[in-house]
């Protein structure tokens, strides 16, 4: 097998034909910013962890806002399904198989965590996700698309920031959130947080 330079460099160039590459692409920059010495196995993981979405097919999972917020049903089938098709692409390139099973291990589990190396991984994803994916999610709560709603929406990016479980990326969040709040409100507006608060406390009252 290549070098670990050169494997990084055949997983950047699979993920660029990716509709949402973006996303991925500064995924792996906010690791490199929390963690510039982070192994090859976490860099390929933050790198492709969403590529399922790029081969759509009979078992592609589809989020829906009505099932709530988060939709574990739905991140579980694309962990899993990202995880089955990162893996076969590594063992393509002719990569270890620890280093496989590595890969496939963070990508199962980038949604939610769980041990060091996947924090970092989820914190990546969620940072990049408010960062430049705020429009996409917009949209879908302007016109009902997969079940969002605006204050679905709003409820959903709180979600992205609150579930990043490393306190420095929790802080980094923060400004990123605010910034997704204030584009939804403009874009539907009105003061769609305060709703989602008012009706939340009312529920739990």
């Amino acid at each position: 097998m290549s070098g670990d330079g050169e494997l990084l460099e055949r997983a950047r160039s699979w993920v660029a034909p990716y509709w949402n590459a973006l996303h991925l692409y500064r995924a792996l920059d906010w690791l490199f910013l929390l963690a510039p010495q982070a192994d090859l196995v976490l860099r390929l993981a933050t790198l492709t962890h969403d590529m399922e979405r790029h081969f759509p097919g009979p078992d592609s999972p589809v989020m829906d806002a009505r099932r709530g917020i988060p939709d574990r049903s739905y991140e579980a089938q694309h962990q899993e399904r990202s995880a089955r098709i990162v893996a076969a692409w590594l063992e393509e390139q002719g990569a270890e198989p620890t280093l496989v099973r590595a890969v496939r291990d963070l990508v199962a589990v980038h949604e939610w965590g769980g041990w060091p190396e996947a924090d970092l991984l989820q914190a990546a994803d969620s940072l990049s996700f408010l960062e430049v994916n705020v429009d996409r999610f917009i949209a879908f709560g302007l016109s009902g698309e997969r079940g969002f709603t605006p204050e679905l929406v709003a409820r959903h990016f709180r979600y992205m920031a609150e579930r990043i479980r490393l306190p420095r990326a929790r802080e980094l969040a923060r400004p990123l959130l605010a910034a997704a709040l204030a584009r939804l409100e403009e874009r539907t507006g009105r003061a769609v947080e305060a709703t989602v608060v008012a009706r939340e406390r009312s529920c739990d009252g």
